[in-house]
């Protein structure tokens, strides 16, 4: 593949595995990439530096363009989107209709955007309701669930660091969608998309498949280059990684497809990496239940003794919102351990502490 113009089309290289994609050419660079008849992947900026880019799928249909995951509304994402559109022959007023996987910002908040601007409708899984409620209503913390998890998990001073954390996101773009979906088909003109509910990353999550092309709109379920948060989210569920691992077999039994993820590369297989995420968290759960062989010990200590991200970096090396995701990532490892009675959990005066069986 060559180097694209601003003003060229380029046919993405659907991959085998991540590891085989060209240094030179990062998932993120910007530019208009052609998945699959009528499906284009636009990379959309972020200002966190942490993911990059976030991808837009263009669905481009007869009468007119739906977007899967518009991205966050800031300038540079608006650019960005618009010119992709421009590329291929299209104007943002003629997005009539807006599909999101789920309510995090870097997904949703420019499908507001779109609408107060041209008008598409916005769709969004029902199971975001009271989220999306929590995160509009400016007298509710951005991280006050995450925050009194971590007093649980034995992270006070983690607590105190993160007590006045925003997302820098206006709470009026966390308007409700015009229609919330569930497990059902969506028709977009000559092509039918199967919503599929797929909880654990947030409770309303959803993916999108395309049955007759073979595609699978993966959002931040199944991601090719990392293993995406668990039930970040205001309206936290009791067990997000059980939700998540019975939603990755859920996804593992559908027939195998291209994944088309809302970060990274396409590949060419969405059993093959389900099946290295099952295998990264059956390794993790044995990672984390080690430590309790020796001593009774609350999430947040477990976490400190782990590795993390794919460069195993230690946990003090971690900025603050990072090690608020690991100590919470922990906890759902614990919790999983509990549930398969390899672990029990004792609360003392508010502070939840495991040890094994």
């Amino acid at each position: 593949m060559t180097t694209p113009r601003a003003t060229e089309i380029v046919r993405e290289a659907v991959l085998g595995a991540p590891e085989e994609a060209d240094p030179a050419w990062p998932w993120h660079r910007p530019g208009v990439y052609a998945v699959a008849p009528g499906v284009f992947r636009i990379p959309l900026p972020l200002p966190d530096a942490g993911l990059h880019s976030v991808n837009a799928y263009v669905l481009d249909e007869p009468d007119g363009v739906v977007v899967v995951d518009p991205g966050q509304a800031t300038p540079d994402g608006r650019e960005h989107l618009a010119r992709g559109l421009e590329m291929l022959g299209r104007h943002p007023r003629q997005v009539r209709r807006c599909l999101v996987t789920h309510v995090h910002r870097d997904h949703y908040t420019r499908a507001v955007e779109l609408r107060r601007e041209f008008g598409p409708s916005v769709a969004l899984g029902r199971r975001e309701q009271r989220s999306l409620a929590l995160i509009a209503d400016p007298a509710h913390s951005v991280v006050g669930a995450q925050l009194e998890l971590l007093l649980r998990c034995g992270a006070t001073g983690l607590a105190r660091e993160l007590a006045d954390a925003d997302d820098g996101v206006p709470r009026d773009l966390y308007e409700e969608p015009d229609t919330w979906i569930g497990d059902e088909e969506v028709q977009l003109g000559s092509r039918v998309l199967r919503a599929i509910p797929t909880p654990g990353h947030t409770r309303g999550h959803l993916v999108f498949r395309d049955e007759l092309s073979g595609l699978l709109l993966a959002g931040d379920h199944v991601l090719p280059h990392i293993t995406p948060s668990i039930g970040f989210e205001p309206d936290v569920p009791a067990r997000p990684l059980g939700d998540y691992l019975r939603s990755l077999a859920l996804v593992r039994a559908l027939p195998d497809t291209w994944l088309l993820p809302a970060h990274g590369h396409v590949t060419r297989s969405v059993h093959r990496r389900v099946d290295e995420l099952q295998e990264h968290h059956a390794h993790r759960l044995e990672e984390t239940v080690a430590p309790l062989l020796e001593r009774t010990s609350t999430a947040a200590e477990v976490a400190s003794h782990l590795r993390w991200t794919r460069r195993r970096r230690a946990f003090e090396d971690l900025g603050p919102f990072d090690r608020m995701l690991a100590v919470l990532e922990t906890r759902s490892h614990l919790d999983v351990l509990v549930d398969r009675g390899r672990a029990r959990r004792v609360d003392e005066d508010g502070v939840e502490r495991y040890a094994g069986v």
